[in-house]
């Protein structure tokens, strides 16, 4: 199975995207559109992050195909669907054009939401990678470091049994810093599959503390939470942050996934501009 991404030696760039809440993707389609002759390769499409209800990730991938022209990859998470729905999602996407796939758990309920969802866990992720591989899908899989405890080593033995499972390649949870980057290209290389560097722009100083305090898998380095809080245009400070990064992430990666937070699709242009 090949894809069109990651199809050869080329820096892949993707840009990460939430479904629209409600049934009207208009608007967003038509942000994706406006952006799509920027120098990237294709889109990221997640599934019900933090656990809240998005429309279909598999029809909204489907749509930004059709609307952008470009390729598209579909997030699969084993917390909303059993194994009768995954392997639905997938024959489903394969019969859309979708080819390539990301195998998730999906972040779990809040335990104080107001409508708090229970997890399905059917499958766990590599049977679901085996899955999405033998129903002729190009899967990759995630990296959480868990930096919030010192995660690295356990997790890149969990990545070892995805790659064994059939992952193909591996997105990382956003990396703010070169340590960071040097430490994942060191655990992983080992398992010679490409890896797809994670980068989410900051907006502002409070943007980054909530980062750093309330998600997991995310560390926002303490010189850069105090850069972001003394920039006298603090979004300004965080797109040249992230243009630092992918600049990085092409040094060390095979692509980087880039995440414009709450659909700020305008910071693109100047990330990209090399």
């Amino acid at each position: 199975m090949t894809s069109l991404f990651l199809n050869n030696d080329e820096f892949t760039i993707t840009i990460e995207v939430v479904p629209p809440t409600g049934n009207d993707p208009a608007t967003i389609l038509k942000k994706l559109t406006s952006i799509s002759d920027l120098s990237f390769h294709g889109f990221s499409v997640a599934s019900n992050p933090v656990a809240k209800p998005k429309m279909s990730a598999m029809v909204f991938t489907h749509l930004i195909q059709k609307a952008t022209q470009k390729p598209a990859i579909l997030h699969c998470t084993v917390r909303d669907h059993n194994r009768l729905g995954l392997q639905s999602e997938l024959w489903g996407a394969k019969a859309l054009g979708i080819d390539t796939v990301i195998a998730v758990t999906g972040d779990p309920s809040a335990f104080r939401a107001e409508e708090p969802t229970s997890t399905v866990g059917d499958l766990n992720v590599c049977q679901l990678i085996s899955m999405a591989r033998d129903s002729d899908l190009f899967t990759g899989a995630v990296l959480d470091f868990r930096p919030e405890f010192n995660g690295l080593e356990h997790e890149t033995k969990r990545l070892a049994k995805k790659v064994a499972s059939g992952c193909r390649f591996i997105v990382t949870q956003p990396i703010y810093d070169e340590e960071t980057a040097k430490e994942i290209h060191e655990a992983v290389k080992h398992l010679n599959v490409p890896v797809i560097m994670g980068i989410l722009p900051l907006l502002s100083y409070k943007h980054a503390l909530f980062l750093h305090d309330k998600v997991a898998g995310i560390a926002v380095p303490e010189p850069l939470r105090k850069r972001m809080e003394e920039a006298q245009d603090p979004a300004k400070e965080g797109v040249s942050q992230a243009r630092q990064m992918l600049e990085l992430a092409k040094k060390m990666f095979s692509g980087a996934c880039i995440m414009p937070p709450f659909d700020r699709f305008e910071i693109l242009p100047d990330i990209l501009k090399s």
